[in-house]
């Protein structure tokens, strides 16, 4: 990541004579840095040394939190990571420093006198300073060191020679050989692209910036505070993280107004579904191979694998799911019939914030039920939607039904309990599935086997039933491994309740998307002719697609996913398969309190 601005306010240095712990720096070759005094209502304090079990900042983290306290925050404090480009790129500049052997770095009093020494990859640590960082390069030369930080992107042509977070970073990696008792009078930055050195002078107000900024993120995470968000940075635009951190979206609670585009999906990869049974699914060299017997073998390019949905009697090799581990791709397992079983993998940030967040929202009664209230509200809204779009019947019909969908929806707000917004959203789904048949084409209407007078399952009893179960249970998986990603526990609800195996949580937010994008996926299918009366099976009382239908039914699923949108609240054109990925990431900000409510999909 490389950085186009620095910071207006760097963080204070330290008394003169000392260091940000108080600890005198003479014998460290540099004054010590003075710390401007704070101003009114402040009091300027550093982190105290790290305890014994305490994370220690990692000196890029430094770099970040000076270019973006949020992003350092989100990385460090949260877990969060997602890669872009720029990251890979640097990923390959730190690795040509790996290859080949390299002498040790020797002790400080054992370095040579009367010849240079080269060595890369050394980890440094102190408690002291609360920082580690490993080090690309360590030039040792006349008894004194100086690290080298090697960076993608050409030398920036700045008076400094190279921007404020850069060089706070390799100011770190030098104060910790410092510490390690090396003598070390300068740092220095190398660009991979323009082969370009820089020298970085470790003068007392760079020093000072960076323990400053090292206190500063500490004391952050300490306190589990989340810094606000960029407001219309530039910096935003080629963040890996733009897609986690949401900053436009959350600054339009505080503002009311959107500038940008919608943030790009953290990958543009989409769902493998595999559903033959005895289908076997291994990894060859950079490809997923599914195998079924009798037929050839089909290769999908990992990168291009979002999710892996394995239904019925699928097997995975070892080597698959090790790859898709360190992808973080997520496996969702799936019965024969597409009930959702469980996930491996693609579980989100590294951190149990958000969870503890959500937790205590599933605790409080009134947030719950205000929640749930919204929620029922959107989704009878989005029903009464689909009915006015959609409609086929008689014009007499579709007015008083409209209206009585509309004011059941306005009756949620004055439901005082969880049991009277359970009553409102079943009278509102009896008035809506008893119209569906009412927004078929006549060629389907006319049909005897696409017959529907309500819902009903467990299981389906007729072809239009069991097409909106499978549906239903797809849409289920497809919100299971976005609230996962974002850091939330599907099988925490707010609004439905807690059984075993049930991810209730999922089956929340799925609620106002249940007519907009399952039941349209259906109706999609079943009035473009995608699915014949024959491609259905009725034994023991219930109803199934067939395998070809299952495939034809989930293409018009992932289909109806790609189709565009437009956000009801930001205003900005979206597709549905991100639209879910962004409203995970927003509830995930409303649990934690960043942003005052969750702003439901409610389309015009």
């Amino acid at each position: 990541m490389s950085s186009s601005d620095t910071r207006s306010d760097p963080p204070a240095g330290s008394a003169p004579g000392q260091d940000a712990l108080g600890q005198n720096l003479s014998d460290q070759g540099a004054a010590a840095p003075a710390r401007p005094a704070a101003r009114q209502g402040e009091l300027a304090l550093f982190a105290p040394p790290a305890a014994a079990d305490e994370m220690l900042a990692p000196a890029r983290m430094i770099n970040e939190w000076v270019y973006c306290p949020r992003l350092a925050v989100l990385e460090w404090g949260r877990g969060e990571w997602a890669g872009n480009a720029d990251t890979a790129a640097g990923r390959r500049a730190h690795k040509a420093t790996e290859t080949g052997a390299a002498p040790a770095l020797p002790e400080p009093d054992a370095l040579p006198d009367d010849r240079a020494l080269k060595t890369r990859r050394l980890l440094l640590a102190s408690e002291r300073l609360g920082l580690t960082a490993e080090l690309d390069v360590i030039e040792a030369d006349d008894g004194r060191v100086v690290p080298v930080d090697i960076k993608t992107g050409k030398r920036p042509h700045v008076a400094e020679g190279a921007y404020l977070p850069e060089r706070v970073q390799v100011c770190v990696q030098a104060l910790l050989l410092r510490e390690a008792g090396y003598t070390c009078e300068e740092a220095a930055l190398w660009f991979a692209d323009s082969r370009e050195r820089v020298r970085v002078e470790l003068t007392d107000e760079l020093i000072a910036t960076a323990l400053g900024a090292a206190s500063d993120l500490r004391l952050t995470v300490a306190a589990g505070r989340l810094p606000p968000p960029l407001d219309h940075s530039q910096k935003c635009v080629r963040c890996s993280l733009l897609p986690i951190c949401l900053p436009d979206e959350v600054n339009w609670f505080r503002k009311g107004a959107i500038a940008r585009t919608p943030p790009p999906a953290a990958t543009p990869a989409l769902p493998l579904y595999v559903q033959t049974p005895g289908a076997r699914v291994t990894k060859k060299d950079f490809t997923l191979v599914v195998q079924v017997e009798g037929e050839a073998d089909r290769a999908v390019a990992l990168d291009e694998v979002s999710e892996l949905v394995l239904a019925g009697p699928v097997s995975l090799t070892t080597p698959a799911v090790h790859e898709l581990l360190r992808r973080d791709v997520p496996v969702a397992w799936m019965s024969s019939g597409f009930w959702y079983l469980g996930s491996t993998g693609g579980q989100g940030p590294r951190s149990a914030t958000v969870r503890t967040a959500q937790y205590a929202l599933a605790a409080d009664e009134p947030r719950r039920l205000a929640f749930a209230r919204e929620l029922v509200a959107a989704k009878i809204r989005n029903s009464r939607t689909i009915l006015r779009r959609n409609w086929r019947g008689e014009d007499g019909e579709r007015g008083p039904l409209l209206d009585r969908l509309a004011l059941l929806a306005d009756r949620t707000a004055r439901a005082e309990t969880a049991a009277a917004l359970l009553g409102l959203e079943g009278e509102a789904a009896a008035l809506y599935f008893r119209a569906l048949p009412k927004l078929f084409t006549d060629a389907v209407a006319a049909l005897p086997a696409f017959a529907f007078e309500r819902r009903n399952r467990r299981p389906p009893a007729d072809p239009v039933n069991a097409c909106l179960s499978l549906i239903y249970a797809v849409l289920t998986r497809t919100f299971s491994s976005a609230i996962s990603v974002a850091g939330l526990d599907p099988w925490k609800g707010v609004y439905h309740a807690e059984r075993p195996g049930r991810p209730a949580l999922a089956l929340d937010l799925i609620e106002p998307f249940r007519p907009v994008l399952a039941d349209s996926a259906v109706l999609m299918a079943l009035n473009n002719g995608e699915l014949a009366p024959d491609d259905f099976v009725s034994a023991a009382g219930g109803c199934n697609l067939k395998p070809k239908a299952r495939r034809a039914l989930i293409a018009a699923y992932e289909r109806r996913l790609d189709q565009e949108t437009t956000h009801p609240a930001f205003g900005y054109q979206v597709s549905m398969r991100r639209l879910i990925q962004i409203q995970a990431r927003l509830f995930a900000r409303f649990v934690c309190g960043e942003i005052p409510r969750y702003p439901h999909y409610v389309p015009r």
